[in-house]
């Protein structure tokens, strides 16, 4: 069989077919096929890893056995409770505390994926429940070569948060030596390393091999499937479901070499990926498109909507309870001018949390804490623009900030950004009135806060938004700038500005689900044969964003129970429990 797609027979036949690559499902097929079933994944795009190839490889798993810091099972439950309202998933939730310490342990027992630690605060630590660090855990770099020949195969990371390709680790170490690059010996001595290994492999695999984050946890779940003999058929798109007496019992899958009928003695597993390219229902659920606005998705763009309509075809229910807001987890992202025409997508991950960069609409005033995480600070843009003509935002800081620190695409000192102020990308201005007249900013409004913001910033507070008052603010900060790692003044020009408009990490709406991942009707009744999970399934944070990792975390943990249900093997054998530290779970 071509492991690239399926062979030339019209029919195949296997216990269990996972539609989707990334995290979700992969962990599925790899926990059915540990109690015996026969699994194919399909894949339509040309190359596996889905979303999570994409992403910082970091699960929330509250009570995890590395956990750095005590915690309580009362306390998770009351953090899921404060943070998903009126949408909290007591069943699910409780399913999910129980059973992905578990999940974690037996992966790393029975598969090559690792994790390591992180000091991730929650995102709303303050909140109740709320935990300081802990919760949060990371894949563990990998060596992608392992892979061998099937690495073609393996979805690249992002490009445009890459550096010639090579990546940056999400726990933030790597970064710290390229700031420092030009002021220590020792990261000076780092990044040559880094970087001649780079050049070295770009040479021998034509693609960099040393992968952390994400792409890391997609090339260690694949290189457990090919162990377990799972093949991924890339280019197949099921295009439709095969029902028998009411029974989801395989899919019709189109490829290269044509149509191809998938039958299945279990069932069929949606992992989509959700809807972020689905144009039709994003512009009817997310509420900046519904009034004109832009947006630019960074995930990949076969994430179309599949597996809900897939769903929706046999009866399944795609729940739309949450508001718009809540129906997606948001990123603020800037458009980049690559070569030959082309263009990228920038996630504005860490510029934001740095001292003296803020954010104005472009009124020229502030809208909230630029240091709030990612999908708050998206959530307070849409708000903030629901009555403008667009939903955007300017981050900008002087110009001794953008050489510490860079801003967005804009590398540090001594990288230089002429190209990118000439492309558009980085607008300047010698005076803030300058820069305002360069990017669309109203120039007084813009002169006016930043007049306003350095009377606080001088002496480290942001009076207007409290920023770098939380464990989370201060986290991905400046801990050199005191007394507040968040916030400085602006200080002399020149100055930069990039405009940034909505994005989106994924969806948090999708099929209604049971705790083990059967897809229900809108009576309550499961779709016999057919399993959802990842984003295709609905998130249990209710629309909200608590912590880093809430999508692949529960991804990887209710994939992992799904796969033991449809196998039998569900609940599974406390005795094969991790021994959990009693710091973590005590009750």
């Amino acid at each position: 069989m071509n492991p690239a797609n399926p062979s030339s027979s019209q029919e195949l036949t296997c216990d269990l077919l996972v539609v989707g690559s990334g995290a979700g499902g992969l962990s599925t097929a790899i926990a059915a096929r540990k109690h015996g079933l026969d699994v194919i994944v399909i894949e339509k795009a040309t190359c596996f890893g889905g979303t999570t190839a994409f992403s910082g490889g970091v699960l929330w798993i509250p009570g995890n056995t590395q956990c750095a810091a005590p915690d309580t099972r009362e306390a998770m439950r009351t953090y899921m409770q404060d943070q998903t309202g009126p949408f909290y998933q007591a069943d699910a939730v409780d399913a999910f505390l129980d059973h992905a310490p578990e999940m974690v342990a037996w992966f790393e027992r029975e598969t090559a994926v690792r994790f390591v630690p992180t000091l991730y605060p929650d995102y709303h630590p303050d909140a109740p429940g709320g935990a300081a660090i802990g919760r949060s855990i990371l894949a563990a770099p990998y060596d992608a070569s392992q892979l061998g020949p099937e690495l073609a195969r393996l979805r690249p990371p992002l490009s445009t948060i890459t550096f010639v390709g090579m990546m940056f680790n999400s726990s933030n170490a790597d970064l710290k030596h390229f700031f420092r690059a030009t002021k220590s010996v020792v990261s000076a001595a780092y990044v040559a390393r880094r970087l001649g290994g780079h050049l070295l492999d770009l040479l021998r695999y034509r693609r960099g091999v040393q992968v952390t984050s994400g792409n890391a946890l997609a090339a260690r779940l694949a290189k457990t499937c090919f162990d377990l003999g799972i093949p991924i058929h890339t280019e197949a798109e099921a295009r439709e479901l095969l029902q028998a007496d009411d029974r989801v019992t395989g899919a019709r899958v189109h490829t290269p070499r044509g149509e191809r009928r998938i039958r299945t003695r279990r069932g069929v597993v949606l992992a989509c990926g959700g809807y972020p390219h689905d144009v039709a229902r994003i512009t009817q659920r997310y509420p900046h498109l519904a009034s004109g606005g832009e947006h630019l998705s960074p995930v990949p763009a076969e994430n179309t909507g599949d597996g809900l309509r897939l769903g929706a075809q046999v009866g399944g229910q795609v729940d739309e309870r949450f508001d718009g807001v809540g129906a997606a987890a948001w990123m603020p992202v800037s458009r980049v001018p690559l070569s030959q025409g082309r263009t990228g997508v920038f996630p504005h991950l860490l510029d934001r949390y740095k001292p003296g960069i803020i954010g104005v609409l472009r009124n020229g005033r502030r809208f909230t804490n630029e240091s709030h995480s990612y999908h708050d600070v998206g959530a307070a843009m849409i708000e903030a623009c629901r009555d403008q003509r667009e939903t955007a935002m300017w981050l900008l800081c002087d110009q001794a900030t953008l050489s510490k620190y860079g801003l967005g695409y804009a590398k540090p000192a001594p990288m230089p950004v002429g190209g990118l102020i000439r492309k558009g990308y980085l607008f300047k201005g010698r005076t803030l009135a300058d820069l305002a007249h360069a990017a669309g900013i109203d120039p007084e409004g813009l002169e006016a806060t930043v007049r306003e913001y350095n009377t606080g910033a001088r002496n480290g507070e942001d009076r207007q938004f409290g920023r770098g008052t939380t464990a989370f603010n201060r986290y991905l900060a400046d801990p050199d700038q005191q007394p507040n790692p968040c916030v400085a003044p602006i200080g002399a020009g020149p100055y930069y500005a990039v405009k940034v408009v909505m994005g989106d990490l994924g969806t948090f709406e999708g099929l209604r689900t049971t705790t083990e991942g059967q897809v229900l009707r809108a009576d309550g009744q499961a779709v016999p044969g057919l399993y959802a999970v990842g984003n295709d399934r609905t998130s249990i944070m209710g629309g909200n964003y608590p912590g880093a990792g809430i999508t692949l975390g529960p991804a990887m943990t209710f994939g992992w129970i799904t796969g033991h249900h449809v196998a039998g093997a569900w609940p599974p054998d406390q005795r094969t429990a991790p021994t959990r530290k009693e710091a973590c779970h005590a009750a």
